[in-house]
């Protein structure tokens, strides 16, 4: 599946499934994408369908068909014949189900990330999309932010010579989030339903890798020219999550289930060799007081690149560049996706834009019958570090052998292309218009 490109279509026909956060504002997003027929939304909670309902009949679309009420609705919602593409934003554990009754059905899937969460499950994603010929992309957005995107580009011109070491992360803090209660989680509408991403912390492991790891995996070509070989895990003690549930368990007998519970360490660190002898360090802490960093650090023969902390730097020899240098590297090395939907990626919106330029390029490769940037393989090996890493966690951080989910392809596979020789001609709406029929030609 890595190069394989499904035969065009004209339309893209979507079924959303799981409408919190991330789904309603993917609908939004495709909303302002043409080509894009938005046919279905499912959510178990009818709330989360209405508002999302309401939300195309303000932009003036026509209303999708809903499913809502029942756990198994999404099941209904991937059988019908009129989709083309099921769009997936639910818990961790739904991700690989849902994607494989999807590509059984017929249709492409992207889901949220991770796109499993046990080896099995990215052998299953990997297994069912080679059979069906039907794409599997995970929604990694952060490959398409700016100067990830900026960075991959400089690589491809040679600009920082042989890639050496690259790092990455999700540092992010989330401890007062993954306590927060449905009903008193801003978020949107009870978006941590069931608690269930705080019960994905009693893993100990990098249980979230893929932010950091997606960019420069594509830098390194990993899956695309390098493979990893193994890696190891270390972790810290868990510092504040088994302390804060005791407390509030005190309070409030609704924590009393996460209560003397054995939650993950504070912080993990993760180190991947390839067979090209190059190495990746992956970090995970959302518990600790930090400021927010992905690192996205890419080490070469010739520069360096670093996006944390701000400002965002790319080495000129020994020294980092000016402002005014750096100037003139988005000049010179900004490609071509982010001048053609760059900006208006930044009127709609979605973490500063690079939620909806990945929309788009989605949208855009499957209209015109291209490859993605993101498949199958790659949404099984970023997702199966955070199983690996528990596993060499669990042994007192000996190694463990990743799997070749390309079984051997990956020496021969191309490396990811942002030219924009084909394709790229997806318009897309004005956001201060919701008359569909004005776009602008981009």
């Amino acid at each position: 599946m890595s190069g394989y490109a499904a035969p065009k279509m004209d339309k893209v026909r979507i079924g959303f499934i799981g409408l919190g956060d991330r789904g309603s504002g993917a609908v939004v997003r495709m909303a302002h994408i043409d080509g894009v027929e938005i046919k279905a939304l499912c959510d178990k909670r009818p709330a989360a369908v209405e508002a999302s309902q309401k939300t195309l009949v303000e932009m003036g679309l026509p209303e999708a068909t809903t499913y809502t009420g029942d756990e198994s609705a999404w099941k209904e919602l991937c059988q019908r014949d009129d989709l083309d593409l099921v769009y997936i934003c639910t818990p961790w554990s739904w991700h690989t189900p849902m994607s494989i009754y999807a590509m059984e059905n017929g249709k492409h899937a992207a889901t949220e990330v991770p796109a499993a969460t046990t080896v099995d499950e990215a052998w299953q994603l990997v297994e069912t999309s080679e059979r069906t010929k039907k794409h599997c992309m995970m929604l990694e957005n952060c490959c398409y932010d700016f100067f990830e995107l900026l960075t991959l580009n400089m690589a491809r011109q040679g600009y920082f010579g042989d890639i050496v070491h690259a790092e990455g992360a999700y540092l992010h803090t989330l401890l007062g989030m993954n306590f927060a209660k449905p009903q008193d989680n801003k978020q949107s509408d009870g978006a941590y339903t069931d608690m269930w991403r705080l019960k994905e912390n009693f893993r100990n492991g990098n249980l979230y890798p893929t932010h950091g790891l997606g960019p420069v995996c594509q830098v390194m070509n990993v899956n695309r020219g390098d493979k990893m070989e193994y890696l190891t895990a270390m972790q810290t003690n868990d510092f504040q999550m088994a302390q804060m549930a005791n407390e509030l368990a005190k309070e409030d007998s609704f924590y009393e289930e996460f209560a003397r519970k054995q939650y993950r360490g504070n912080h993990n660190t993760t180190s991947i060799r390839t067979a090209k002898g190059r190495t990746i360090t992956v970090k995970h802490d959302v518990t600790s007081t930090r400021p927010y960093s992905r690192i996205h650090q890419i080490t070469g023969t010739k520069a360096t690149a670093q996006k944390w902390p701000s400002p965002q730097r790319i080495s000129i020899e020994h020294r980092w560049a000016s402002p005014e240098e750096f100037k003139k590297f988005e000049d010179q090395y900004t490609p071509e996706i982010v001048k053609r939907v760059g900006e208006m990626a930044k009127e709609v919106g979605g973490h500063g834009g690079m939620d909806f330029i990945m929309d788009w390029r989605l949208i855009d490769c499957l209209r015109n019958g291209l490859p993605l940037d993101q498949d199958v393989y790659d949404a099984a090996l970023w997702s199966v570090v955070a199983p690996l890493s528990e596993w060499s966690v669990a042994n007192r951080s000996n190694s463990i052998e990743v799997p070749d989910f390309t079984c051997g392809s990956w020496e021969k596979n191309t490396p990811v292309d942002l030219s924009m020789k084909e394709g790229g001609n997806t318009r897309v709406v004005n956001p201060e218009k919701a008359d569909k029929t004005k776009q602008l030609q981009v």
